[in-house]
């Protein structure tokens, strides 16, 4: 039996979607088990390039099922458009595609809560998608949340919809926007019922049974360990549990069960949004990096801040996780660099300090320390054999693996599925 899982190592965006691809060819069932549609996840495959936010990545593999676990928060017209699309391509979803009752709904109220919050924040908003997450979350923590559960029950949809707007629509007028109607939403979201409810079904029996049946199963984790709600930099974060213990609460497996877990990290670091970036390059290498790499958030479309890897909180992840190993991914972007920087730790008014030490301001504030690094200047693209990478490049690879304690086990060279180091 391999029960696997793959968690993003950074703040997201580290290229966890074709790691995902990449893995379940072997795997019988890929899970997600947190976050919603704030996260992306790209494939490029044969069919073309497709960003993914709630639909599992091993969707695209013949003969692995997927689940979106009962962790995960639903925006009903983003899963519509994505089951759509799918089908469009080809894939036949009936018994392949599995979608929790348990998982809660991101209604229209909590998208525009989203956005009217970050206003009233000011400059000190968090850059949060818009996307509804945090409210929505929120919700299922007071006992307020609707679930997909619901939606299938009309009667109780409208029931507690009801209820809700009763107290929602006071605070939308209050920050002056206008309120929603109960027969507004009732009307998109049942056409969005009949839709879904072919792929409704409870989860735990189906992976239950694949564990005792020793199947392959795969957990595919959103966003990145340090925008975990309680262990991320505070309070720009995300409103899930991202870690290898939210899988227990998110799809109903024991981690004990879990045997392996990969963390994916890109080969320099981004982050969208607000919060702290030791690392970050507001200068032309970081526009470099941006350019190369092409960071521009798949959910949002925003611009990337880019800087260099950061082995202090890369060493945090893999600690807080029991990450077992790391895939480094877009090692081609640094294809151009004559030099490269790897922060292997800060300081903080002439001493030592870690990033657990303190808070999102304290972060904002330490000096990080840096190792610099002859760049290989020759392309690696594509390239599929670890001995045919230059020997900076390797250098390079090694010098993190020492530096965190954790051995490396894939190198992606580009976007595509086979462009992939196994080591």
């Amino acid at each position: 039996m391999a029960l696997n899982a793959v968690l993003g190592a950074q703040w997201g965006d580290e290229g966890k979607g074709k790691i995902v691809d990449y893995l379940s060819a072997k795997s019988d069932y890929v899970i997600r088990f947190n976050g919603g549609n704030n996260a992306g996840h790209t494939i490029i495959n044969n069919s073309g390039k497709f960003a993914l936010h709630l639909v599992p990545s091993g969707i695209f593999q013949p003969k692995t099922k997927v689940i979106i676990g009962n962790g995960v928060i639903v925006d009903p017209e983003v899963l519509v458009k994505e089951i759509e699309l799918l089908e469009n391509c080809g894939i036949k979803l009936k018994n392949k595609l599995f979608i929790s009752p348990r998982c809660h709904l991101i209604m229209p109220y909590h998208k525009a809560l989203d956005s009217l919050y970050e206003q009233a924040k000011g400059k000190n908003k968090t850059g949060t998608t818009g996307r509804g997450i945090g409210p929505t979350y929120s919700d299922k923590v007071s006992y307020n949340g609707i679930r997909i559960i619901d939606l299938m029950n009309c009667k109780s949809f409208s029931e507690k919809l009801k209820v809700q707007l009763l107290v929602k629509n006071k605070i939308l007028k209050a920050l002056g926007t206008k309120e929603l109607k109960q027969k507004d939403i009732e009307r998109v979201f049942f056409a969005f019922r009949e839709k879904i409810k072919p792929f409704v079904f409870e989860s735990f029996p189906l992976i239950q049974n694949a564990v005792n049946n020793n199947k392959n199963i795969l957990f595919e984790g959103a966003q990145g360990i340090m925008l975990d709600n309680d262990w991320g930099t505070y309070p720009f974060v995300t409103g899930s549990t991202v870690m290898t213990g939210g899988i227990n609460a998110g799809a109903g497996i024991p981690i004990n069960k879990i045997k392996n877990v990969t963390g994916v990290s890109k080969a320099y670091l981004t982050r969208v949004g607000g919060g702290p970036f030791p690392t970050e390059l507001s200068d032309k290498t970081g526009e470099k990096l941006r350019t190369i790499g092409g960071e521009f958030g798949a959910t949002t479309g925003r611009p990337r801040r880019c800087g260099w890897l950061d082995i202090e909180l890369l060493k945090f992840a893999c600690s807080i996780s029991g990450l077992t190993e790391l895939a480094i991914t877009k090692l081609d972007v640094l294809d151009n660099f004559p030099e490269i920087k790897i922060c292997t730790g800060y300081s903080l008014n002439g001493k030592k300090v870690n990033y657990y030490d303190g808070d999102s301001d304290f972060l904002s504030n330490v000096k990080p320390i840096y190792k610099t690094f002859k760049g290989w200047t020759k392309p690696t693209k594509g390239i599929k054999k670890y001995a045919g990478l230059p020997k900076e490049a390797k250098l390079y690879l090694k010098e993190i693996e020492r530096l965190i304690g954790t051995p490396i086990k894939y190198v992606s060279t580009g976007p595509r599925r086979h462009e992939m180091i196994i080591i």
